[in-house]
C-alpha cells in the first residue's frame, strides 16, 4: 500500500519545525480557552486541564464547574465559574445558557471530563455540542457520553477527540465502522485504520498505541515514537491539543503533531 498519508515524527526530526518557533510571544495573542468539567465528587480533570493549558501557552483560560463544587473548591481555583448542578452534583440542563454564553468568549472549548454518569449531563453535553460551532476538544468521560450514539460527534466539524484505544474501539462499533479496532493491531495496521476512520469521519483523533502517539485528521496520520508509554495522558494531552489548535486554527494536523513533539519528545 502507498502510505503517503503517513507522516513519521522522530526525536531529531519534528515534522513541522516552523510551528515550534512561530508561537505567539504575547499572551494577548495566544488564544482564549474555555474548560468545562467536574462534578461534586471531583474536579481533578478540569483543574489539570487548566494548569496544562497554561503550561502549553494559552493566553487565558476560564474553568466552568457545577455549583455543587463551589463550597469545596472555594478559592482553590480562582479562575472557576459555577453553573447550576443536578441534585447529585453534576451539570444540570439549565446550565446550558450560561455555558453557551461563555463559549462565545472563547476561541476553543475543552470538555475535560470528570462529569460522572448523569442523564441530565448527557443531554446538556449533547445539546451544547450541537449548538456550539467552534473548536471543540473532548477527552476522558466526555467522549464516553457519545459512545452509543457517536455519529453526530464524529461528523461534527472542528472536533478533536483525545481518547484511549478502548474508547476509539467503542466509537467504531457504535458507528458501524467496517474495520474492527483491536489491541493486537501492529503499527502499520493501526496507521491504516486511523487513515480509514478519519477519511470516513470528520473528527480528529489523538490516541496512544504500541508506544506511539497518533494524530489523525482528514485521512492524514502522524506517529511519534514515545520513549515510554504515558499512563496518565488524556487530560494533559487534550489541554495541549486545544491550546496549540486555537493558536493555529487553519493547521490543525500540523499543530497537533507539533505539540506532541513539544510535549513528549
Amino acid at each position: 500500500m502507498d502510505r503517503t498519508f503517513w507522516h513519521k515524527q522522530t526525536v531529531n526530526t519534528p515534522l513541522f519545525p516552523d510551528l515550534l518557533w512561530s508561537r505567539p510571544e504575547n499572551r494577548h495573542h495566544a488564544g482564549k480557552l474555555l474548560i468545562i468539567g467536574g462534578n461534586v465528587h471531583g474536579f481533578t480533570a478540569p483543574a489539570t486541564a487548566y494548569n496544562e493549558a497554561m503550561k502549553a501557552g494559552a493566553g487565558v483560560a476560564r474553568v466552568i464547574l457545577p455549583d455543587a463544587l463551589q463550597k469545596t473548591v472555594g478559592t482553590l481555583v480562582p479562575e472557576a465559574e459555577f453553573v447550576p448542578s443536578t441534585p447529585s452534583g453534576s451539570f444540570a440542563q439549565k446550565a446550558l445558557a450560561e455555558i453557551i454564553a461563555a463559549s462565545t468568549w472563547a476561541d476553543g472549548v475543552l470538555l475535560a471530563g470528570d462529569y460522572s454518569r448523569n442523564s441530565e449531563t448527557a443531554i446538556l453535553l449533547e445539546t451544547f455540542t450541537e449548538k456550539y460551532s467552534g473548536q471543540l476538544t473532548l477527552t476522558k468521560d466526555a467522549a464516553d457520553y457519545f459512545a452509543k450514539s457517536p455519529r453526530t460527534l464524529l461528523h461534527r466539524p472542528d472536533t478533536t477527540l483525545v481518547i484511549s484505544l478502548a474508547q476509539l474501539q467503542q466509537l467504531g462499533i457504535s458507528s458501524n465502522f467496517r474495520t474492527p479496532i483491536t489491541y493486537s493491531m501492529g503499527l502499520l495496521q493501526f496507521v491504516d485504520v486511523l487513515h480509514e476512520f478519519t477519511s470516513q469521519f470528520t473528527a480528529t483523533v489523538i490516541t496512544q498505541h504500541v508506544d506511539n502517539m497518533f494524530v489523525a485528521t482528514d485521512g492524514q496520520v502522524s506517529t511519534t515514537s514515545l520513549t515510554s508509554p504515558q499512563k496518565v495522558w488524556r487530560v494533559s494531552t487534550a489541554a495541549y491539543a486545544a491550546t496549540w489548535w486555537l493558536q493555529n486554527p487553519s493547521k490543525p494536523f500540523e499543530a497537533m503533531t507539533t505539540f506532541v513533539h513539544n510535549k513528549f519528545v
